[in-house]
């Protein structure tokens, strides 16, 4: 609002300027005394300047708050949409839309929408101004303009299609430079780099491109522009001297109607520009908007219910991702709360995604899941998720500091709690040996600590939230003998009164479960305790086999 009337008082002092220089140049041909005329085109002219000074910074405060605002509710939004969406699309790709695509919108506001308002009041002031002094003279700037604003909107029509592909470029050129950064180690043990950087190459110049051609259009418009005002600029000096001439108007109406074309001019420029700016503002404002339009996670589908125990049962389960085969099939087992229960099988019988499902990361295509009696379809994801404890296979450490892990969960834990954990993990080797202890950095993805260190730290993260429920992903698989051995009780501890159902591959970390659940090609082929399976499991026992676990317990 401040804005609008900031631009209406300027537009106003702007197209007063020209009649009080007409009637300066009257007064200087008529020998006249002109001391208020000057003093009042002087005042205009400065008042004008200190008002677009200020309408400018608080026009470019709101476009930056706009950004902001575009931002946080892109980010908002990104951080809450389902899994499956972020397992079918790019993360540099996404990161562009909140980084690039929004930046866009600022010159929309800027050079935009407001500069087009402005402009117009500009134009159709300018004009009126025309009209009263010479509409002769108008009609002879009206041919030249018109001729040339035709050719340059021909031209900036195209620039929005040309400008979304343009950002979809970019999109993908970070996505490629996120890809070859987030496994640069990767990459340089295969000796990679000139193939990743060639890729790395070969994107950029695809969004080189793109931003030539845009180039080339803006490159038209401007000679047009250019030629349609100089023009028009020179029709009226000759026909206006040929009208001074002849006593049609004085001096004073040609300097100002020449003003006034500058004047009608300039905001045209503007709109022109900011047509083009808009443009490009609406195609990332396209990309922007594909995003926004997305489904976030599924709400509860009946009502908010509580579960009544930390009891865990699969009915029937069937689930595939997206239009691959199942990758559970008719999966039923139950985890009395309480207890201890062990997920086996081959690598891609579906155990680490029984745990997604539990989570509510996807949503199960036929039977139920059901926590405490309750289908988690109809537990809220906070409520469903607060009781859960969930560390995942690959352990993910965020950067930053050790605190800063440990209060992902726990925000408001206490120093001695994590502490605690830390040692319960055998993590408190990590405290000691720097000064900053729980501040000291762990690098980006937890690059600064050992696999085991990350893992380890994973599972205290959980640990400090102290869940009903602990999902556990291979919480061994990057642990020594010594430290395995450390965590399993540490596992003991915590675990008491509450419910575990954990993924395995050592099945030395589970022997002593309550229940091992064997799966096989996303099927349940069989359950019972160690000793039980060995008997009556082929595949359990060869799968003891092959770690050696038969002769152990002969």
């Amino acid at each position: 609002m401040v804005v609008a009337i900031l631009s209406l008082v300027s537009a106003a002092g702007t197209l007063a300027q020209p009649l009080l220089t007409r009637n300066v140049i009257d007064g200087i041909t008529t020998s006249a005394t002109i001391t208020t005329e000057v003093m009042a085109l002087v005042f205009v002219v400065i008042a004008v300047a200190i008002l677009d000074g200020f309408r400018s910074f608080t026009l470019k405060r709101t476009a930056e708050g706009l950004v902001l605002t575009a931002r946080r509710r892109l980010a908002g939004h990104l951080l809450r949409l389902p899994i499956a969406e972020y397992d079918s699309r790019r993360t540099g790709d996404l990161l562009s839309r909140i980084g690039a695509d929004t930046t866009l919108l600022r010159a929309v506001v800027t050079s935009g929408l407001f500069e087009t308002v402005t402009g117009a009041i500009m134009v159709v002031g300018a004009t009126v101004g025309m009209l009263l002094l010479d509409p002769v003279l108008f009609g002879v700037t009206l041919i030249g303009l018109t001729l040339g604003l035709t050719g340059g909107f021909v031209f900036v029509r195209r620039i929005r299609k040309l400008s979304r592909q343009a950002q979809e470029r970019i999109g993908e050129m970070t996505s490629t430079v996120e890809r070859a950064l987030s496994a640069a180690r990767t990459i340089r043990a295969s000796r990679a780099e000139e193939r990743e950087t060639n890729a790395v190459n070969e994107s950029a110049a695809q969004a080189f491109r793109a931003g030539v051609r845009i180039a080339k259009l803006e490159a038209f418009v401007s000679p047009v522009m250019s030629i349609a005002v100089q023009g028009s600029f020179l029709l009226v000096l000759g026909v206006g001297g040929a009208r001074v001439a002849s006593g049609a108007i004085t001096i004073g109406d040609l300097v100002a109607f020449v003003l006034f074309i500058f004047f009608l001019v300039m905001p045209l420029g503007q709109a022109l520009n900011a047509y083009t700016q808009l443009q490009a503002g609406l195609g990332a404002l396209q990309r922007m908007e594909e995003v926004m339009v997305l489904p976030l996670e599924s709400a509860a589908s009946v009502s908010d219910a509580t579960p009544a125990s930390g009891a865990i049962a699969f009915d029937k389960v069937t689930f595939g991702y997206g239009s691959a085969e199942p990758v559970l099939r008719e999966v039923s087992f139950t985890v009395p709360a309480g207890t201890r229960t062990a997920l086996v099988g081959p690598s891609g019988a579906g155990k680490s995604t029984i745990l997604s499902l539990m989570e509510r990361f996807y949503e199960v295509g036929s039977g139920a899941v059901r926590v405490g009696g309750v289908d988690v379809r109809d537990i809220a994801h906070d409520e469903l998720r607060s009781r859960l404890g969930y560390v995942e296979q690959e352990s993910p450490v965020l950067a930053g500091t050790l605190r800063e892990n440990l209060l992902l969960a726990t925000p408001d834990a206490t120093e001695q709690a994590m502490l605690g954990v830390l040692r319960a993990v055998n993590l408190e080797e990590l405290v000691e040996r720097t000064p900053l202890g729980l501040d000291a950095q762990v690098g980006e993805g937890g690059v600064l600590l050992s696999g085991g260190e990350r893992q380890r730290l994973a599972i205290a993260r959980t640990l400090l939230a102290s869940p009903q429920i602990l999902l556990l992903d291979e919480p061994t698989s990057n642990l020594d003998a010594r430290n395995e051995a450390a965590l399993r009780a540490a596992i003991d501890t915590v675990a008491r009164d509450r419910t575990v159902l954990i993924v395995a591959h050592r099945l030395s970390t589970v022997v002593d479960s309550d229940q091992i659940v064997v799966l096989d090609r996303g099927r349940v082929v069989a359950s019972g305790r160690h000793e039980e399976l060995l008997s009556s499991s082929e595949l359990y026992r060869e799968l003891a086999t092959h770690q050696l676990l038969v002769a152990a317990a002969e």
